[in-house]
């Protein structure tokens, strides 16, 4: 029996081709293509995994399908409605969103803003989608002056405060951010609530205490399930954070990939009965949405360096699960997420080498994850576990 499983999420990296993609204004958009077409895109791990073994992954010039790769591989379809972070970790954790989280492409309506304004006691400027780096150019000065409240949206489901520390703390912008999670319900239940401090002087910059104030998921999730069967539930990232935490034994934030990675590191070295179920979000933040496609090249080649360290020390009970919660191709038009296929790499030492195909659904990982523990499950998803384990 496996004793530990450890989901890393690189958040973001889609390998293409959802069947639905047309749906969500994405055609055509592969964030793998985009991210390995650059000169910068070094991944002889991920590749010896298997990621550029899985069905009609991209090919690039230095990087193809391998003879005998070390993991188990395939590419997972998102059945829930919608490309964001949250329906994408729910759905990861058996959890399909068929109904999806409101959108505003208008901005929010009058009355949501005026009752933010009168809880806060801050005006509220911009109020329109916008791209998180532009916006602090666009509206920071003015924040400066009036002290009102930087409030925008995006292509996903999301209420984003963006405010300058000198100007309004970290607490009371959490505090803001709890009085507009709070009052957003109903048909204004956006699925993220996030706080976006800023600091320096024009044209700013974003700082690493970045807070996500989740929607409470509707039902249970893999989470909730081990916890109540007393598994360890581990958090690392902004994971717990789209759970609201439910559901978590422990949680711990990080500042970037690399902390997320340092803290990894640690936790693969602690002894414990469960999931440690991680989030390396700077591929989605400082990358794709800024459609950097050498940067995020980059990113992935630093995680490709940390992966044998952290794979020498897994143990002879241990598996790892590589995957993502949706797609932001780099190269695609606009700044917003891609709905993409995600993949699935499988390692450790009781794993044998499988093609698992293209039909698969996120949820599939949870109902892996819970068989490869011997935990009882009852959410969405078919488990993969009994194909690729050794007999």
């Amino acid at each position: 029996m496996i004793k530990r499983v450890f989901i890393i999420v690189l958040d973001s990296f889609g390998v293409g081709k959802a069947i639905d993609a047309k749906n969500f204004g994405d055609a055509g958009a592969d964030t793998l293509a985009s991210v390995s077409s650059s000169e910068y895109f070094k991944a002889p791990n991920l590749t010896s995994l298997g990621l550029f073994n899985i069905d009609d992954a991209a090919k690039g010039k230095k990087y193809g399908p391998i003879p005998n790769p070390i993991g188990s591989y395939g590419r997972l379809n998102e059945e829930s409605k919608g490309k964001d972070s949250t329906v994408g970790h729910w759905e990861l954790a058996g959890l399909v969103s068929n109904v999806p989280f409101p959108l505003f492409p208008n901005g929010f309506p009058s009355e949501v803003i005026s009752e933010f304004e009168k809880l806060t006691k801050r005006k509220v400027i911009c109020n329109k989608p916008y791209s998180g780096t532009e916006v602090i150019k666009d509206y920071g000065e003015e924040h400066l002056r009036t002290g009102a409240l930087i409030v925008y949206t995006s292509g996903d489901s999301v209420f984003q405060i963006a405010a300058h520390k000198s100007i309004v703390s970290i607490d009371e912008l959490y505090e803001d951010c709890l009085i507009a999670r709070k009052m957003l319900s109903g048909k204004y239940n956006v699925s993220r609530v996030i706080a976006r401090p800023f600091e320096g002087e024009y044209p700013f910059i974003r700082t690493s205490e970045r807070h996500d104030f989740s929607a409470v998921p509707e039902s249970d999730t893999l989470c909730d399930i081990l916890k109540k069967q007393n598994y360890d539930v581990i958090g690392i990232g902004k994971t717990a954070d789209l759970f609201a935490e439910k559901g978590f034994t422990q949680n711990t934030r990080t500042k970037s990939n690399e902390d997320g990675m340092d803290k990894l590191n640690e936790a693969v070295l602690k002894d414990f009965h469960g999931i440690c179920f991680a989030n390396l979000v700077d591929f989605d933040t400082m990358y794709g949405h800024r459609r950097d496609k050498d940067g995020y090249a980059k990113a992935i080649s630093v995680f490709d360096d940390f992966l044998p360290g952290f794979m020498k020390n897994l143990r002879e009970d241990d598996i790892m699960i590589l995957t993502a919660d949706h797609g932001n191709d780099p190269c695609y038009s606009g700044t917003d997420h891609t709905r993409e296929n995600v993949p699935c790499l499988v390692y450790g030492k009781g794993v044998k080498s499988v093609n698992l195909g293209s039909n698969g659904v996120f949820s599939d990982i949870a109902a892996s994850v819970a068989d490869m523990l011997g935990a009882e499950y009852t959410l969405s998803g078919n488990s993969f576990w009994r194909k690729i384990c050794h007999d």
